[in-house]
């Protein structure tokens, strides 16, 4: 049995994304992905087709479309270097790929797919369910440029009531559900989770606290002080009395919000009569708190227990999704996103396969409410619920509460679409003056600005960040820790020159010497969500010195045609305006003080000077904090906890003999030796 794997962007062999393999009484490949739902008949038909002669293009697809069986599937189609271009499912795997074999295309976006195409491989599917399925895997793990692709596949955060310990606690829990408890959500975000927590404390006063920090209580904690705890660490309240408190928690949390405002009304009415006012006000605040969590969620609607609401809206050439969450009768928040697509396709289109990509590892609601229909809803539907285990609804409300909503999400949609084109439109003509400014032959699509930091020389690291059209592209950015003992400390030369080579080496060895793209068309170097690997400007922060450095270093790599080089050197009394400039073939030049290139520029390069910083403190702090025993090979975390507490500190250990090490719990003789002659190499 082999397991999945993926290589160069592309699954390889008879290898697929999280599935086992093995061979059936018949030869053929069994495939059993990771849930238990689903299961597949593969075949690796590209074992039996031959070799295609360097063809490429509907000729090479033409080849293979001969040994196609009339069955369901899913088919990948992939470049001369292997990379996988396009990832389909098929309810007929061989009339799907005549279709691409013809040569007559509804875009030029499948056109150019298809030219590209040098081969393809093919997996058979029992069901159609089961190809839609394993289409929607491997596109989230694959990521063809020519797909939809879902650009932010973040997880969702849940709220967790512990179940494993007497007094329960309430969390922000995100991840596998490896603890034992009662688990409420997804909520759109991190802060929706902490806003219902902190309010939540506040009405049904549980414990936040760590199940260590709880046994080593003495006296109540400040949470208690400020009523967001009934403090049942030091018996302030019952365990009983506690329980009560939980209950009503898990009760508000599953939509039995009335009948918990209810009780505690009657509660307070009570005390009230009694004459017990100190208790009367505790229920009058938790009562209060309760609204406060309602009055955040926004719309709470009286007919949806349960269900996501998903609105597309389409705009400029780009695709936005609203996606609300419904749980319990509640909003528990919305987020929008804005996936990767070709603007001629239609809302249908992109939105059915997003909603496939969207649920291929996240939990699905009963109910899922639509603003467009979408391609094979019925068929979306039926996967959706064998992956679930039960019964889930694809609908385009048309009247009534459902309608509203998905008129609100729509709304929302329209309303983060507009001020992402507001944003990019700015950023275009940023660039457009970028290019302008440097007399580029047009706008940079990937600028990289490096900056180093270090104190006197020490824990020195070199700092890349990037910026697009979109603006600053994160995930993007590196950090190089300055390895080279040949460089002298604080020599700023030398930590460019190698953070210079080992960036622009890595390029070459990942991507090779591409050339820049010509007619318009993407580039072969894209990373992910088709953004290029090859920048197009490198700023650096220094002046001439540092160019002449930077310039020689490209060209021993050969790449000093294929990026342009800008120096940024601080103005007289390091004054921020006052930046003077080194391009190639120009002589250096300032900007005017109020010109919104250099406000760019600026930015850009503030923003290198703090991730390099940053980096540069953490690295610090880390060295502040190492142990010599970090540096002894086969002492991991356990054993050098076990020489710590016995001896006290490292330089105890360092001069302990062998007979004393050998007296530590889980410390070998081999190991005592390995330690004492760590600390004794003379």
């Amino acid at each position: 049995m082999s397991s999945g794997k993926v290589k160069n962007g592309r699954a390889v062999g008879e290898d697929l994304p999280d599935v086992d393999l093995d061979e059936d009484e018949n030869g053929e490949l069994e495939v059993a992905p990771s849930g238990p739902e689903v299961a597949f008949t593969a075949i690796d038909w590209t074992q039996h087709v031959g070799d295609t002669d360097g063809k490429v293009g509907a000729e090479v697809i033409q080849a293979l479309v001969k040994r196609l069986p009339n069955a369901p599937g899913v088919y990948r189609m992939m470049n001369v270097t292997g990379d996988v271009l396009y990832v389909g499912k098929a309810r007929s795997l061989k009339k799907r790929v005549t279709q691409y074999a013809q040569g007559r295309f509804h875009t030029n976006r499948i056109g150019r797919m298809v030219r590209e195409t040098a081969t393809m491989e093919f997996v058979v599917t029992r069901t159609e369910i089961e190809a839609l399925l394993l289409e929607a895997n491997l596109i989230k793990r694959l990521r063809p440029r020519f797909n939809v692709l879902l650009r932010d596949d973040k997880s969702f955060p849940y709220i967790l009531l512990t179940g494993d310990h007497p007094s329960p606690g309430i969390y922000k829990h995100r991840g596998a559900r490896s603890r034992k408890g009662d688990y409420f959500g997804p909520f759109a975000s991190a802060q929706a989770v902490g806003r219902t927590i902190n309010s939540l404390q506040r009405a049904f006063l549980l414990r936040s606290c760590t199940d260590s920090f709880y046994e080593n209580r003495t006296r109540p904690c400040l949470l208690f002080q400020i009523k967001r705890c009934a403090g049942p660490c030091t018996g302030e309240i019952s365990h009983g009395d506690y329980a009560t408190l939980v209950a009503e928690a898990k009760d508000f949390l599953s939509g039995r919000s009335q009948k918990v405002k209810t009780e505690i009304s009657a509660a307070m009415q009570v005390a009230a009569e009694n004459l017990d006012f100190e208790h009367a006000a505790i229920y009058r605040d938790r009562l209060a708190a309760l609204a406060h969590v309602q009055s955040h969620q926004g719309i709470n609607p009286q007919s949806v227990e349960e269900a996501d609401v998903f609105a597309i809206h389409q705009e400029g050439g780009q695709v936005c999704i609203q996606v609300f969450f419904f749980r319990t009768g509640q909003n528990w928040g919305n987020r929008a996103y804005f996936p990767k697509a070709d603007p001629a396709m239609e809302p249908a289109e992109v939105l059915g396969s997003f909603l496939a990509q969207f649920y291929d590892d996240k939990p699905t609601p009963r109910a899922v409410l639509l603003s467009h229909a979408v391609d094979e809803q019925e068929l979306l539907a039926d996967a959706l619920s064998t992956r679930a285990g039960r019964r889930v609804s694809i609908s385009v409300p048309q009247r009534g509460e459902k309608k509203d909503l998905t008129d609100h999400a729509l709304q929302n949609a329209r309303e983060a679409l507009g001020r992402r084109l507001a944003e990019t439109s700015t950023q275009a003509r940023l660039l457009t003056g970028f290019a302008e400014t440097f007399g580029l032959t047009k706008p940079p699509v990937r600028i990289e600005v490096y900056d180093n930091s270090h104190i006197m020389g020490t824990n020195a690291v070199g700092a890349m960040v990037v910026a697009g059209p979109e603006g600053f592209v994160k995930n993007q950015y590196r950090k190089f820790n300055i390895r080279s003992t040949e460089i002298t400390p604080g020599d700023d030369f030398g930590m460019m020159r190698e953070v210079m080579e080992r960036r622009f080496s890595r390029l070459i060895k990942e991507y090779g010497d591409v050339t820049p793209d010509q007619g318009g068309e993407e580039p072969d170097d894209l990373v992910s969500n088709g953004f290029p690997a090859w920048p197009d400007v490198i700023l650096i922060d220094g002046g001439q010195g540092q160019m002449s450095a930077v310039r020689k270093i490209l060209a021993d790599l050969g790449v000093q045609d294929r990026v342009v080089a800008i120096g940024i050197a601080k103005g007289q009394d390091r004054e921020a305006g006052r930046e003077r400039f080194f391009v190639e073939g120009k002589p250096s030049f300032t900007l005017p003080v109020r010109d919104p290139v250099l406000y760019f520029i600026q930015r850009l390069r503030d923003e290198a000077h703090r991730f390099a910083i940053g980096s540069h403190r953490a690295r610090r702090k880390k060295e502040m904090v190492k142990s010599p025993l970090d540096e002894i090979a086969g002492i991991g975390p356990g054993r050098k906890r076990a020489l710590l507490l016995h001896f006290g500190t490292a330089k105890a250990v360092s001069r302990a003999a062998v007979e004393d090490l050998i007296a530590v719990d889980g410390i070998s003789e081999q190991i005592a030796r390995l330690v004492y002659n760590h600390f004794h190499e003379n």
